[in-house]
């Protein structure tokens, strides 16, 4: 992958196919490389050239030392859209990618022509931040779990229970979880903007947000809440996934994006 400077460090990237460009944020200690997979290549299909980078924290882009903010975060991304002359810009962002994008979208709107949120929120509820502490605690107590238990744990916290319940794709995804990275972007797990719910009635471009029925870590009824604030936003809900609903479910996943970039 070539390498761009932004913001101060170097960050990895990909651009692909022809047509309008689509700039795609990935989530937290997540690779770039994961929208490839179904993403990427449906959206050449129907026309667009893809853009996708590995944030800061992820190799092979920079994993400057401490704890990560929004602000970086932000500052990485426009400092791509501007190196690769992509303004303004279709974005597409997942998790921690999609909340980068909501706050491109209220910082530089010349930047950003519009932009779908996978599993996205506005805030952070009770359990999810019981869920946030306890991670940082085990993080701050030295422990490693083993493999295995990061991997089950995992499961249950990014996929359905339809996924579950398969017995082939669950012992797919236990592979998959198994030979990942323990603390890939240790930096990313402190980013944390607080509730933006009333700062983004301020967001003044098309929006989708699409919810994943059986996402533990951004549910929808939190999904659904950046909906009702955006001024111009829709709701999509996808059945059957969780918190990777773009790899349980891309052929539906991906439909919604494409249908939502072509009218915008």
């Amino acid at each position: 992958m070539p390498f761009l400077h932004s913001n101060g460090i170097r960050l990895a990237y990909e651009r692909a196919g022809t047509g309008d460009p689509v700039l795609l944020v990935m989530g937290q200690s997540a690779a770039a490389r994961s929208w490839s997979v179904y993403q990427t290549p449906a959206l050449q299909q129907a026309g667009y050239e893809t853009v996708v980078f590995d944030n800061r924290g992820m190799a092979p882009s920079d994993a400057p030392v401490g704890r990560y903010s929004i602000a970086d975060m932000v500052a990485d991304t426009k400092g791509v859209i501007e190196a690769l002359d992509l303004a303004p810009c279709r974005i597409v962002g997942t998790s921690l990618g999609s909340t980068v994008a909501q706050e491109l979208a209220l910082a530089h709107p010349e930047l950003v022509r519009c932009a779908v949120l996978l599993a996205t929120s506005a805030r952070s509820d009770v359990y999810r931040t019981a869920m946030t502490r306890a991670s940082r605690a085990l993080r701050d107590s030295g422990v490693t779990l083993p493999a295995e238990c990061r991997a089950a744990k995992s499961v249950l916290e990014m996929l359905s229970p339809a996924t579950l319940d398969d017995e082939i794709m669950v012992a797919q995804w236990l592979e998959v979880f198994q030979l990942a990275d323990d603390d890939p972007a240790p930096g990313q797990s402190w980013v944390d903007p607080g509730d933006r719910r009333a700062a983004l009635r301020e967001v003044a471009v098309p929006c989708r947000v699409i919810a994943f029925a059986d996402d533990v870590m951004s549910p929808p009824h939190l999904g659904a809440e950046v909906a009702d604030a955006i001024p111009d936003c829709d709701l999509v809900e996808i059945s059957r996934c969780g918190h990777l609903g773009h790899l349980e479910r891309p052929a539906e996943v991906n439909a919604a994006i494409i249908e939502f970039l072509d009218k915008n």
